[in-house]
């Protein structure tokens, strides 16, 4: 069976999947019936009200799999020019919130799968909610062993169709101060949360992770994300909070560098972790990554260099959970797109990358 990739993708935008709340129950039911049509094996599973993981299967043994999440971020405050749930195509690229960031990747996948289904190989598709949020779906799926076994990861997240190998992990941090409170004007009575927490955002600005750049990634990065204090201006604030979001490479510990955290910003600081994702690295010459890049190679006629992305995907769960299997990231849009104000995939870019997947499973 064959469907349009690019019809399928708007269909896919005018669903409203933006995270929060997700919604993605629905999208999910929108596709299951296409992919049992095309004889895969289809389980939908909740892991909230609305929210939904869909797993389709087709063939025997370990798979090739394929994932994608159906969730997407909110719109923002800026106006858009296209209407972000309208699919429109203008001047080759198709606006919408997802079209980059993933839907164009998920139809890509649906649609090789789809035209490769009697081709006899072990092919299963991944279709995650709550990504954007920190992989929650994907961490269902792992949890209640719904995945299955796979041989291969290919992740459909936008690389503009570039072949990228891995990409760093994510730690994000919330900082807790807390202080007395006092009235604003007997500060000396009080313990000023605010100011233990400016201090300790200082003390990140030169905070140093002391490991090797990866060849590849490159070095490890902090970013103070946000801060907060206080209730009202004539009081003395006792308690203050900000957010540290570092991005990781292979051989990090994370827990260790939480650790390293709290000893930098202010005594009796709280740490917890919000979102805690490792790094995802395939060795580029591995037989089965070889495998990979010459089908690439085929399929676009274009090199597969060795790159990585500061992103993190559901593949740092998803890769994990299968055993470290190797994982490929590629997909349609331009990642510069994602999350923006008028968002949008070049219509070539999903086509080509329907190319990209129909000669994976080909080959792979």
């Amino acid at each position: 069976m064959s469907f349009d990739p690019i019809a399928l993708t708007q269909e896919l935008v005018r669903l409203d999947t933006r995270n929060p709340p997700g919604r993605e129950q629905h999208c999910a039911e929108f596709l299951a019936p296409l992919l049992a049509d095309c004889g895969f094996a289809v389980d939908m599973s909740s892991f909230g009200p609305g929210r939904a993981n869909l797993v389709a299967r087709i063939g025997e043994g370990p798979a090739l799999m394929f994932t994608g999440h159906l969730d997407t971020v909110p719109l923002g405050a800026a106006p858009w020019t296209h209407d972000p749930f309208g699919g429109d195509i203008v001047a080759g690229r198709l606006y919408g919130r997802g079209a980059c960031d993933m839907k164009a990747g998920v139809a890509a996948m649906l649609v090789a799968a789809a035209a490769e289904a009697g081709s006899g190989k072990a092919v299963t598709l991944v279709f995650t909610g709550g990504e954007e949020t920190g992989a929650h779906g994907a961490r269902a799926l792992a949890a209640e062993h719904l995945l299955g076994a796979a041989r291969l990861l290919v992740v459909g997240e936008p690389t503009a169709n570039r072949f990228i190998s891995g990409h760093k992990g994510a730690l994000w941090l919330e900082a807790c101060c807390s202080g007395v409170t006092a009235h604003g004007s007997t500060p000396h009575l009080g313990e000023n949360a605010v100011y233990k927490a400016a201090r300790g955002v200082v003390a990140l600005e030169g905070f140093g992770f002391n490991v090797a750049p990866h060849p590849i990634m490159g070095s490890p990065t902090l970013n103070v994300g946000t801060i907060a204090g206080g209730a009202n201006v004539n009081s003395v604030p006792d308690r203050a909070t900000f957010t540290v979001d570092i991005r990781t490479v292979p051989g990090m510990d994370h827990a260790r560098i939480g650790e390293q955290i709290g000893v930098t910003v202010a005594p009796g600081t709280e740490i917890a972790a919000l979102v805690d994702l490792p790094s995802v690295w395939s060795d580029p010459d591995g037989p089965q990554m070889r495998r990979l890049a010459d089908a690439y190679v085929a399929a676009t006629g274009r090199p597969a260099p060795v790159l990585s992305a500061n992103y993190f995907t559901d593949a740092s769960v998803l890769t994990p959970a299968l055993g470290n299997v190797p994982t490929l990231i590629c997909g349609p849009g331009d990642p510069a797109m994602a999350h923006k104000t008028d968002e949008y995939c070049e219509v070539a870019m999903i086509e080509e990358a329907v190319a990209i997947y129909r000669e994976i499973i080909r080959s792979a």
